[in-house]
């Protein structure tokens, strides 16, 4: 195993050695959302020593692909067999190759981007459920690995599958993109020593997607290393936006439609507004793309406080979709200098706070853990006022709420600044405010804490000591997993 290069992915690399030590066949089932990590993953964990790897093409027929496994299988094996006529000729091909190995030794079977191999009426899925029935699962020495980014694909038709995979996999990874200290980890091991400010704001615009930090120069700063990834003419990330979602989802149009409309609303929509703006019949069809979008992780669900779980709001959670639709989508081109030109930009700082809050959202682990609550059971999620036109709930409105179980509830007020944060009259007024009408319209009789989450701190002042608890941006540098 060449582990060497592997940053973070403990727990992923501790699940497949169990199964390498495993004495009975092992169906090990690998997704995520695309450029992730997932081949590289399995790459380095074994080595690149496969006993046969085919990988799926997108949009290529089953006769591409049935020539790809024999050129493969002929690699391995030494025999020139003819190219199979369909899946199941090739997966009993598969099955006389492997049945010849050493039984003394473990073996490993790695089909990557599986989801492209299933094309129309091509007998795939079908083909491989009677090879791993019949045969793959009575091997206690193979190892079959499944892989694809298409994860609602992966979900439905192998890890919940209803019919001949029913119950059969042994092992379920999802792969999560890194985190703050995972992408801090990824860059100094590649010699790029940059401030957490900076990673921060790196983190906001690509997330913690591994080929996306691959892609950074380390000798161009962060604000150049944006130019030259987003910004220049036919740069690296120009159409990545078009061939993410192409790839993944077969009416891609209507996915877009979906996270299009929610790029606009920072606060979520709800299953019914989403129907409305996107002119989507809100039918089984819609439920199954929003069940998609979130499993692949470009939206998640998120409650309401206060609300019936089928009143919960959809909310982008991609940095990359949300960056795209902010800055490149309407501009590309215009300027191969855009992110170094907008350095003090009020709309530059304007997304760096909306999208700092999406931030902490996604490390809730880390803020507990500095609130002093890691084991303690919570429920997080967003409010705002009802009557938020009204000029005594301006400024009503909570993007993050902490709901313990111990009867206490923190109000998380999220700034993304350069330097300490300073409370000022003004602001003091608008946090009291704000507490006493979520108090009010919520009926909530909880004991509730006011929870800065800052860049550098909270200034100390006079009005500073409405703040309860701090939590910084080192603090979600923290490990998490």
């Amino acid at each position: 195993m060449a582990l060497n290069r592997i940053i973070g992915r403990k727990a992923e690399c501790e699940r497949l050695e169990k199964c390498l030590r495993a004495d009975q066949a092992q169906l090990v089932i690998i997704y995520g959302r695309r450029r992730v990590g997932k081949t590289f993953l399995v790459n380095q964990f074994f080595d690149g020593r496969f006993d046969f790897k085919l990988t799926g093409a997108y949009a290529e027929p089953k006769e591409t692909h049935l020539r790809y496994f024999a050129a493969e299988l002929h690699r391995q094996s030494g025999t020139n067999n003819p190219v199979p006529k369909d899946w199941i000729e090739a997966f009993e091909l598969l099955r006389g190759y492997l049945a010849i190995l050493p039984k003394t030794e473990k073996h490993v079977v790695f089909f990557d981007e599986m989801p492209w191999m299933d094309t129309q009426r091509s007998g795939f899925l079908s083909a491989f459920e009677w090879f791993w029935n019949d045969w793959g699962c009575t091997q206690d020495n193979l190892i079959f690995i499944v892989c694809g980014s298409a994860t609602s694909w992966m979900i439905e038709k192998i890890a919940e599958n209803k019919g001949g995979l029913f119950n059969r996999q042994t092992c379920r990874l999802y792969l999560q993109p890194f985190s703050l200290r995972e992408t801090e980890l990824y860059l100094k091991s590649r010699d790029i020593d940059w401030s957490r400010r900076d990673i921060a704001e790196t983190y906001m615009i690509m997330g913690g997607i591994p080929y996306y930090l691959s892609l950074i120069d380390p000798v161009l700063s962060f604000n150049a290393n944006i130019d030259n990834m987003f910004f220049r003419k036919r740069a690296e990330l120009w159409d990545e936006f078009d061939h993410l979602y192409q790839t993944l989802f077969s009416n891609s149009e209507q996915y877009i439609r979906i996270v299009e409309q929610l790029a606009k609303k920072r606060m979520g929509l709800t299953r019914g507004e989403i129907s409305e703006r996107t002119k989507l019949p809100a039918n089984g069809a819609l439920t199954k793309m929003l069940n998609d979008l979130t499993d692949s992780g470009f939206i998640r669900k998120y409650a309401f406080y206060g609300r019936r779980s089928k009143e919960a709001l959809y909310q982008l959670s991609d940095y990359y979709t949300m960056f795209y639709f902010r800055f490149i989508k309407d501009g590309f081109g215009k300027d191969e200098h855009f992110w170094t030109n907008t350095l003090d930009n009020p709309s530059r700082r304007a997304w760096a706070g909306l999208t700092f809050e999406q931030l902490c959202k996604d490390h809730i682990i880390p803020i507990k853990k500095k609130l002093g609550i890691s084991g303690v059971l919570s429920e997080e999620s967003s409010w705002f006022s009802s009557r938020a036109d009204e000029e005594n709930s301006s400024g009503a409105q909570i993007d993050l709420l902490i709901d313990r179980r111990d009867q206490v509830i923190n109000i998380c007020e999220i700034k993304f600044s350069m330097n300490e944060f300073q409370i000022d009259k003004d602001y003091d007024q608008k946090l009291r405010n704000k507490i006493a009408v979520f108090r009010q319209e919520t009926k909530c009789k909880k004991t509730i804490q006011l929870s800065m989450i800052t860049t550098f701190g909270v200034q100390k002042n006079k009005y500073s000591s409405i703040v309860t608890s701090e939590v910084l941006l080192d603090d979600l540098f923290e490990t998490v997993r």
